[in-house]
């Protein structure tokens, strides 16, 4: 083996693994996160939802154009993440919230940065949104 495959061997066994127990306890943990959205921080809190606590939506049908699809999406996106938004301010009121009424009045930019981090994305949307 070369130096650079035992380097690589190294780094893959000693990246951890979950067990069963620590993903379940993960619907269960409210998670605090924090971005930096035009130069102040923005905390906040979640937790994960298990199946029951997902939003439902009819399904989308078979002929709806691109223009429906991305909306529905979009819609179901946002909804999952005010799910796991309110699903932590329930278990923590003092924690750092963000109520339906003020998700409702974030700035779209900011909501797509905490959505990202929620999702685990990791997308810098000055890219996308360069003012």
């Amino acid at each position: 083996m070369t130096e650079e495959e035992i380097k690589n061997e190294e780094e893959e066994t000693s990246v951890e693994t979950w067990t069963m127990d620590d993903l379940v306890s993960l619907t269960d943990e409210v998670q605090v996160a924090e971005i930096e959205f035009r130069e102040k921080k923005v905390k906040f809190q979640f937790c994960e939802l298990v199946e029951s606590e997902e939003p439902k939506f009819k399904p989308l049908a078979e002929s709806a154009s691109d223009e429906e699809k991305m909306a529905y999406y979009t819609d179901i996106g946002g909804k999952r993440i005010l799910a796991m938004l309110e699903k932590a301010n329930e278990k923590i009121p003092d924690g750092p919230c963000i109520s339906k009424e003020h998700w409702a009045l974030l700035p779209t930019t900011l909501r797509y940065n905490i959505s990202n981090k929620i999702m685990g994305i990791e997308q810098d949307t000055k890219e996308s949104f360069p003012f």
